[in-house]
């Protein structure tokens, strides 16, 4: 009895988290409009930050945290909440959510190679072996795009450099709460404060680029932007690491193969994405190849997806 309530206790979280980040995606799609993303985010992480920072209370945890926790949390909140997040919202002006998503898949490659650099820990050759045969699938999904004309192969260039940028954000952002002197401090205090700074510094961002707050009234948007800052930020992170923390990171990094299959689901129901022979093959050497890549992986980083 007792391992089948072990089991429900990550179980049931990896299920809900994995679920959330497959539909946010096209959530985020929805967000890109009157509102210049650079506030969408902003909003998203000030809501996100009063949520964790409730759930922190809640969990006994309190708010306070030492100098060094502070620039720690500052730390993870810029890498994750503002160059990743970003990123990813610039390059759903250019492709589609669920190509978006695919290749963010391929986060556990960076992963792998700083976990390598920073904490000694070196990938298998079935990760290696894995990860190429993913990278050529996501080439053929995007071959099929840029057949489109010259116009939109330099577009569809800009939201993969974008999303790969991103993707290099949260990468570092991983490998950062790995450290041992990061992971002594207290997990949801820590990230109430990444996602509070992180929207600090997202709004100095936004104020830079695109000048005062705008606000829109569509309650579409609002519906999103709460789901986003609830349910795909506050809750699926503090899911999400408590089980790689149970199960390790190899094993809940799973997520991120399902993730792809979610979003690209959603993507042809209400973006019209239209699937090919070379597509369909590319998503399954895609999703395969990081299947097979952490079938065995041994790394110790973290990778939760952008979404």
């Amino acid at each position: 009895m007792s391992e089948r309530r072990a089991d429900l206790s990550v179980v049931i979280p990896f299920v809900i988290f994995t679920f959330i980040w497959g539909t946010t995606w096209i959530v985020i799609r929805d967000q890109i409009g009157e509102v210049p993303a650079q506030w969408s985010i902003t909003y998203r992480f000030a809501i996100a930050a009063v949520a964790m920072a409730a759930l922190a209370r809640w969990k006994g945890e309190g708010l306070r945290l030492p100098l060094g926790g502070l620039l720690a949390a500052a730390t993870l909140g810029f890498f994750q909440f503002v160059v990743n997040f970003n990123a990813v919202y610039a390059a759903e002006h250019h492709i589609t959510s669920g190509l978006v998503a695919t290749v963010f898949a391929l986060l556990l490659i960076p992963n792998s190679l700083l976990g390598w650099a920073v904490l000694g820990q070196r990938p298998t050759v079935r990760f290696a072996w894995g990860s190429l045969v993913a990278v050529v699938g996501i080439a053929m999904l995007f071959a099929h795009e840029l057949r489109q004309g010259p116009a939109r192969t330099a577009e569809i260039l800009l939201g993969i450099g974008l999303t790969l940028g991103g993707m290099l954000g949260a990468s570092v952002a991983n490998v950062f709460q790995a450290l041992e002197r990061v992971k002594l401090y207290p997990l949801f205090t820590l990230l109430a404060w990444a996602m509070a700074t992180g929207a600090f510094f997202d709004g100095l961002i936004a104020m830079a680029l695109t000048g005062a707050p705008i606000v829109e009234t569509r309650p579409g948007y609002w519906l999103g932007l709460t789901y986003l800052a609830i349910f795909a930020s506050a809750l699926a992170f503090s899911l999400y690491l408590p089980v790689v923390r149970k199960i390790g990171p190899a094993k809940a990094a799973y997520s991120s193969v399902i993730v792809p299959i979610i979003a690209m689901g959603f993507s042809t129901w209400l973006e019209d994405y239209r699937w090919t022979s070379l597509t369909i093959a590319g998503a399954l050497l895609a999703l395969g190849g990081m299947a097979a890549a952490l079938s065995r992986s041994r790394s110790s980083v973290p990778s939760p997806d952008a979404a």
